[in-house]
């Protein structure tokens, strides 16, 4: 058409490879860049044709602009952009929360930076930041010491610390510890051995005092010979191999494990059938999150479920409600945990027998040096 024509001839082409301007764009159409900018940012409140609203929409597709978010962002002093910290990406733990967080800002339209750390103090100072000389609008920390406030809204996902701006999301630990406990209580188990979680792990404190207290309320003895701290991060059920066979090493039988999370629930199971033992008949299992591998080994693993992936979009949900004002800041939220009965734990029968079944398989261990590899679980059945 000649009009067209006539607008090609009055937009100055861009160089090879260079998008096209607003301005230019704005030429193109023989409107004010003001007015072009409007429609193409949905501004609410401003009074223009319809048609003219979408023959700047067609052209903009037709010459392929893109708008400057850089520009935009320093414009509005808005970049929507959150930055995200996390221990490691390969855990189901940390991908199912990050699964919800991913989620529910791309529903908002905001991007996001995640940067794992590996529990450095220096790597989680450092990329904060970067996070922030970034643009970062908010901060969602998974599993992560925080050590100081910060100048933009913080959501801490297992947070403990008390920071001046940093919102605590967290599981209800006390409720958490009497559900597994109550649990194994109800099917007679009196002689109990306890997993503690590594040092450096948000959560390992806070569940270690809900628990104790709870099994003093039932009047559980917790006997240190009984009692197994893991020294590092079990992302491989492996890991926690050894620290099982030290466990059957000592003197004193017990009919039920309480793990501190799933991975090394899932470890200690083989540990235990590779020593000789039933799961449950000799011994019941218990673990901790619900991640993906509890419901699929076998014995499937009962477990106490955190809602990981509702934690995630939690956080974010939370998180936007502070930038945008429509939430008052909270110093923690908490989630409720929720009881997951399969295949691992069962009722104490005879529990001679099971303590004869332990003492049998301190006697495996010594013979059994090295930690084979995981077998893969079959898919369980509909």
């Amino acid at each position: 058409m000649p009009e067209d024509a006539d607008r090609n001839r009055r937009l100055k082409q861009p160089a090879a490879g260079e998008p096209i301007s607003l301005k230019q764009l704005a030429e193109y159409l023989g409107l004010n860049p003001a007015t072009v900018s409007v429609v193409l940012n949905n501004v609410p409140g401003r009074s223009i044709p319809q048609p003219t609203r979408e023959r700047i929409k067609a052209a903009a597709e037709k010459l392929g602009y893109q708008p400057n978010l850089l520009a935009r962002s320093l414009r509005n002093r808005k970049t929507h952009t959150i930055g995200v910290l996390v221990p490691q990406l390969a855990e189901d733990y940390h991908t199912q929360i990050m699964s919800g967080i991913g989620d529910y800002l791309i529903a908002k339209g905001y991007f996001y930076f995640t940067v794992h750390h590996r529990h450095r103090e220096d790597l989680v100072e450092e990329y904060c930041h970067m996070l922030l000389s970034r643009g970062a609008e908010g901060l969602i920390a998974i599993d992560t010491l925080l050590e100081r406030p910060f100048p933009v809204p913080v959501v801490a996902v297992a947070g403990h610390r008390r920071i001046d701006g940093v919102s605590n999301l967290v599981l209800d630990h006390d409720r958490a510890a009497e559900l597994a406990l109550t649990h194994l209580y109800s099917l007679g188990h009196r002689k109990l051995a306890f997993m503690r979680g590594h040092p450096f792990s948000s959560d390992t404190a806070d569940r270690w005092r809900s628990t104790v207290q709870m099994a003093q309320k039932l009047g559980l003895r917790m006997m240190p010979e009984l009692i197994i701290q893991l020294d590092r991060d079990i992302i491989n059920p492996d890991l926690v191999y050894p620290v099982v066979q030290q466990l059957l090493s000592c003197k004193k039988s017990f009919t039920a494990l309480v793990s501190f999370n799933d991975n090394a629930a899932i470890g200690a199971v083989r540990a235990l059938q590779d020593a000789g033992l039933r799961i449950p008949r000799d011994v019941s299992v218990i673990g901790f999150d619900d991640i993906k591998a509890a419901a699929l080994i076998s014995p499937s693993l009962t477990t106490v479920r955190q809602p990981l992936r509702e934690m995630g979009w939690m956080a974010a949900q939370y998180l936007m409600g502070r930038l945008q004002g429509t939430e008052e800041f909270r110093e923690q939220i908490r989630m409720s945990p929720e009881l997951v009965v399969r295949e691992s734990t069962g009722a104490v029968k005879l529990i001679e027998h099971a303590s004869v079944s332990v003492k049998k398989a301190r006697k495996g261990v010594k013979r059994r040096d090295a930690a084979p590899k995981i077998r893969k679980a079959p898919l369980a059945k509909d």
